[in-house]
């Protein structure tokens, strides 16, 4: 029988471990955290302490019982992940257990490879409690915010929404770069370019200033067009590129995102397979140091494959002041497994981290750059050429970047050139870009808010919450002004760009925007940058055990609990930021556009009183900020009677929470591409005509009691309207009887919209 009991997270890494370890280890998995603060319930002793009040989860007690019968009869060794977060887990287990904390022995591993679970297993420690009081503080500072906040939003805002100390302030840092680009005027200027031609070579060049306006341009163009040129002046300078750091949890994210189009929660998902099977070392760092065992296997490997020339020892000084996670950079476990089996994300991303790991300790590439300086016999500015060769690769062999030479011509200062062509072409200033995942998570990272195990699990709370989606953007088409000098003479002409297309960027939901605003005006610590990194910083005193948890959590709550008090007699009307636009000139009847329970909308008259007021939704691409008294009247005039159907039937035009669409009856039909106030009645019946068709085509069959047979997207059908039941591939729909439908209906239950319920 087996002496020793060694507990780890996951069911993947206990496979992994057991290989390594011999006949006298038994080794089982907790399947992550084990009790935890019960969901219902603040469960905080705020009098004695902040004493938080655990629970085992209810789908871990099978797990704890069995755990706990086989501590009975072995030695256990916690071997949880070395974070904050793994080392609460081993306490957990250890209070769940009935084992000594000061006592059980705790080992701790960077990767999980033979040599790595043997040194671990020689050299046991004990539970750190201060890493568990900095897990704690944490835990208990996210609850209390939690459970006095989020109430409020949802009485002055919207049922189910959340507020969190790092969630909250990634909204803002999303909201306020929307703003940004809302206010950003674009600044228009001419970019200048030119070809010379000198013997049989061409110089591409650019103009060093760019001319400001349309006239201008096409004034420079033109004396320019009757100038002579020459080399006034010519360098060439060596030059290099370095390799970046090893990969820490964040720039893995980002350049996982840049190079394979991964997502920052698929990045750490796949992370989590390859540390588990052994591949890499732990993916939740911040730190960028390799150990000398990992330098000097790294540096064997690229003089046997490269060359001695292409090794360069190096260690990176970590840029996290804070860095504590762990001790080691994400690297592979050998160096000399060039790739792995696995799917296709696991492969991907393990040639990424072995690129990366590699260049790092390889020489840095030589490069030449050369420049000329053309002058212009009647103008003051200079055109610039620039060349670049490679001389020597180095870590560019492995991580990649090299690109095509550009070499200049040899000439000698005072040589003269001809110019083939000058080109002067619009452009516009750019405004700040929207966040992407990787970059939020690189922002977050500079102003020092959470930490590696933090930025995945935040990036999908704030979109599961609706505060943020994440979105392909369209852009749109802008004209561009074009003054050539070609063949002897002046070309104008325009062309068009799209401007502002991307993809995957992280947009503000308008209850971003209120939540954010209510947040910034009552609560501004909680969204305040250098507040919200100072807590990171005293949960760091806290594991180093410099404070005390719970006088950092006593002198949090004294300030942030006044202010929940402070809030509660605050009206709805001015959270949801009413703005008021002006009176309707027929009624005199106040017009607002405010923040409603679905989201921005108008309002005409008030909510106090006996008449009640009437809604309408915002005028497509219009904001509670910019939207206008006459655009809302227009929206006011809905629903529009468009005429009548061939059976005399209205037909109603109208804008509605997914878009626009036309009514008769109680048939609704989507008119997306047209605007409701401008569909003609011809129009109309046809989109009424051909949704009829399409109706009548999916409608296999119709039973009593309201049952239809359809034939949906997937296959076909039974429905009752709210009960759908798909149909067996070898059954014919149309032979499907009464008792038949009713029976595969009862069985099917009814799907409910799940809605949080507010305290």
């Amino acid at each position: 029988m087996p002496k020793n009991l060694v507990i780890v997270e996951s069911p993947a890494k206990a496979k992994t471990i057991e290989r390594f370890l011999g006949s006298d280890y038994i080794v089982k998995s907790s399947f992550g955290h084990i009790r935890d603060l019960p969901k219902k319930g603040l469960n905080i002793d705020i009098e004695h302490g902040y004493a938080p009040r655990y629970e085992i989860s209810l789908d871990k007690k099978k797990i704890v019982k069995e755990l706990k019968q086989l501590a009975l009869k072995h030695q256990v060794l916690l071997a949880s992940d070395e974070d904050r977060e793994g080392e609460a887990i081993a306490w957990h287990l250890a209070q769940a257990l009935s084992l000594d904390p000061a006592q059980t022995k705790r080992i701790v591993f960077h990767e999980i490879t033979k040599p790595a679970i043997e040194e671990a297993v020689k050299s046991p420690r004990t539970i750190d409690l201060h890493l568990v009081d900095a897990q704690q503080a944490r835990r208990v500072l996210d609850r209390l915010v939690g459970y006095e906040l989020s109430p409020l939003l949802w009485k002055k805002v919207r049922p189910g929404l959340s507020a969190g100390r790092v969630q909250s302030v990634a909204v803002r840092l999303i909201v306020e770069r929307e703003r940004e680009i809302r206010s950003f005027e674009p600044i228009p200027n001419f970019k200048v370019t030119a070809v010379f031609v000198h013997g049989q070579s061409e110089i591409p060049a650019q103009l060093n200033t760019q001319l400001l306006d349309p006239d201008i341009a096409e004034a420079w163009i033109k004396k320019t067009a009757e100038a002579s040129f020459k080399l006034s002046d010519l360098s060439t300078k060596p030059s290099h590129r370095s390799p970046g750091a090893p990969f820490i949890t964040s720039t893995l994210q980002q350049e996982a995102s840049r190079r394979l189009g991964f997502s920052v929660r698929q990045t750490m998902t796949v992370a989590q397979h390859l540390y588990e099977a052994g591949k890499i070392t732990y993916m939740r760092t911040d730190s960028t140091l390799l150990s000398s065992l990992a330098i000097a296997s790294i540096g064997d490997f690229i003089k046997k494959e490269y060359g001695e020339e292409y090794q360069h020892v190096r260690q990176f000084k970590t840029r996290v002041a804070s860095a504590q996670e762990a001790h080691e950079a994400i690297r592979p476990t050998d160096v000399n497994a060039r790739s792995i089996a696995g799917d296709s994300a696991e492969q991907k991303l393990y040639d990424l981290i072995w690129k990366r790991t590699v260049a790092s300790q390889m020489a840095e590439a030589k490069i030449n750059r050369s420049e000329m300086q053309i002058s212009i016999s009647n103008q003051s500015e200079l055109f610039i050429a620039k060349g670049e060769s490679l001389i020597f690769d180095g870590f560019m062999r492995v991580w990649g970047g090299t690109k095509e030479d550009v070499i200049l011509p040899k000439l000698k200062i005072g040589n003269e050139l001809k110019l083939r062509e000058v080109e002067a072409k619009q452009q516009f200033s750019r405004g700040p870009a929207r966040y992407s995942e990787a970059s939020l998570v690189r922002k977050l990272e500079e102003l020092g808010i959470g930490r590696p195990s933090t930025y995945a699990p935040t990036i999908s709370t704030i979109q599961s919450r609706g505060y943020v989606e994440k979105t392909d953007l369209e852009g749109e088409e802008r004209s561009l002004k074009l003054i050539r000098f070609i063949n002897q003479k002046i070309e104008i002409s325009e062309e068009k760009e799209n401007v502002g297309a991307d993809k995957n960027k992280l947009i503000p939901t308008a209850i971003a925007e209120v939540t954010t605003d209510f947040l910034t005006k009552y609560f501004p610590s909680i969204v305040d940058y250098a507040f919200t990194a100072s807590v990171e910083a005293h949960f760091d005193e806290i594991a180093g055990g410099k404070l005390p948890w719970s006088k950092m959590i006593g002198n949090f709550y004294k300030d942030f609990h006044p202010l929940v008090e402070q809030t509660q007699d605050v009206s709805r009307h001015e959270v949801s930021q009413a703005r008021l636009l002006g009176q309707d000139p027929n009624s005199n009847i106040p017009i607002y556009a405010r923040f409603g329970r679905y989201g921005p909308m108008l309002q005409r008259g008030e909510t106090s009183g006996d008449i009640k007021p009437e809604f309408a939704p915002l005028p497509a691409g219009k904001t509670l900020d910019n939207v206008e008294l006459t655009e809302a009247l227009e929206m006011f005039k809905l629903p529009r009677l468009v005429g009548k159907t061939d059976a005399g039937e209205d037909i109603l035009a109208n804008i509605g929470r997914f878009g626009p669409y036309i009514k008769v009856g109680s048939v609704f039909v989507s008119i997306k591409g047209y605007d409701p106030h401008q569909i003609s009645e011809v129009e109309a019946k046809k989109l009424y005509t051909d949704k009829l068709n399409t109706d009548a085509n999916k409608q296999l069959k119709v039973l009593e009691k309201g049952i239809k047979i359809l034939k949906g997207p997937y296959g076909p059908y039974i429905t009752n309207g709210k009960r759908n039941v798909r149909i067996a591939k070898e059954q014919d729909p149309t032979k499907i009887t009464q008792k038949e439908a009713e029976d595969l209906l009862a069985k099917t239950p009814t799907k409910h919209r799940r809605f949080k319920k507010s305290k």
